[in-house]
């Protein structure tokens, strides 16, 4: 492990120059040439890379002058910009924001943006170099108003009184690298410890797989308020867990896809699904991921007022189009069963379509191969199981208004 006062703040002129000029080129190739004498690789291809990931993840950060980036693993593992933002939204709305702590600082992309929202910030972290990455790169990005301690989580909670905010981005490997499927297995156990860690704050706020059962979440923990359902491009990336013992409202739950959000209340139940046969000329909706991971479905038709077309295929069709619906929105024109002479008059003149399926005997690779269909274009495909058991295969064009 390297020091920041050898690498980052004395770097010398070969290296700086060498990652500069290679600032577009693959690492992988460049750490098969020869370099200038005086070029520290090891570091500058970390650089290159950190940078490259950085225009995709962390467009802000790769456009600030003299941010160093961490090592590849510590990079693969930290939030996007859309994910940290959308939490420093959240802590705009809460009601106490003088103090916050981030007891799993990391590379500190999620501390660098809710650490605007308060008047004072406090960033934990174990390991010295990532540290020493927080104390250089914080003040290149404005942000003066913090403390960075180099502690473990646990006894820094046990030094101090009471803050706004606790963050907590608890570990999702075991001690042999294994991911983990269940809350208590992560580290630190937050079910174990959320008791104690909300007496020292107002709002105790935990960021969770997307592979977490948020119901299930919502039985282990106490004083849960919100429940944020995060994803970006239609894949969902975190689940947030917002607990408060002096905020009593009652459970709100957020499906967030980019700037496409909508909520509900998990205790009001709304009337069950209506279900209704697919039909051509028909608009038919797919729930966005985040919808999808929070199994909301009688909410939805209930908003929409849209049918479901069977229990499990979680497609809705209506007569109107309904453009707000979150998901994507398409029409059908033909509607297709699987015998060989319905699939070869539908099928003929299709050489190229978007295949999915949704509760269908087949996967989407191996329903494209029976169709014999290139993946690409303008139509969809979707296969799926109707109300009355019937497999079919529904034809439509995307809705863009």
């Amino acid at each position: 492990m390297f020091s920041l006062n050898r690498t980052f703040a004395g770097m010398n002129r070969e290296t700086a120059s060498y990652i500069a000029e290679h600032a577009e080129d693959d690492v992988r190739q460049l750490a098969l040439k020869s370099v200038p004498e005086g070029v520290d690789l090891t570091f500058a291809l970390e650089q290159i890379s950190g940078r490259q990931m950085a225009l995709r993840k962390l467009p802000t950060w790769a456009a600030t002058e003299s941010i160093i980036y961490p090592p590849h693993l510590n990079m693969e593992q930290c939030s996007s910009e859309h994910t940290a933002q959308y939490k420093a939204q959240l802590c705009r709305k809460l009601n106490s924001r003088q103090t916050m702590v981030d007891l799993t600082g990391g590379y500190g992309v999620d501390f660098s943006f809710m650490a605007r929202e308060f008047e004072h910030a406090v960033y934990v972290e174990q390991q010295p170099l990532l540290c020493e990455l927080a104390t250089h790169n914080m003040p290149i990005l404005g942000i003066n108003n913090i403390d960075i301690k180099n502690a473990d989580s646990i006894d820094y909670i046990n030094s101090i009184e009471h803050v706004s905010l606790l963050f907590l981005d608890p570990a999702r490997r075991d001690l042999n690298g294994r991911r983990t499927y269940a809350l208590e297995d992560c580290s630190p156990d937050v079910v174990s410890l959320h008791r104690h860690l909300l007496t020292k704050c107002d709002y105790l706020l935990l960021k969770l797989s997307p592979m977490f059962d948020w119901r299930e979440a919502t039985k282990q923990l106490e004083h849960v308020r919100e429940v944020h359902i995060v994803s970006t491009k239609n894949e969902c990336k975190e689940l947030l867990v917002l607990l408060s013992h002096q905020d009593a409202r009652r459970l709100r739950v957020v499906c967030a896809n980019d700037d496409d959000v909508f909520e509900f209340f998990p205790e009001t139940k709304p009337a069950e699904r209506t279900f209704a046969e697919p039909a051509c000329g028909q608009f038919i909706y797919e729930p966005n991921s985040s919808v999808m991971k929070a199994g909301c479905f009688d909410e939805v038709a209930h908003r929409w007022g849209v049918a479901a077309i069977a229990p499990h295929s979680h497609l809705f069709v209506s007569e109107k189009n309904i453009p707000s619906f979150p998901g994507r929105k398409f029409q059908i024109s033909t509607i297709s069963s699987m015998n060989k002479q319905s699939l070869k008059t539908h099928f003929t003149e299709i050489r190229q379509a978007n295949v999915s399926v949704r509760n269908f005997p087949m996967s989407a690779h191996e329903l494209k191969q029976k169709l014999h269909l290139k993946d690409g274009g303008d139509i969809y495909v979707f296969g799926t199981t109707t109300n009355k058991r019937q497999h079919i295969l529904l034809v439509c064009r995307k809705n863009e208004e």
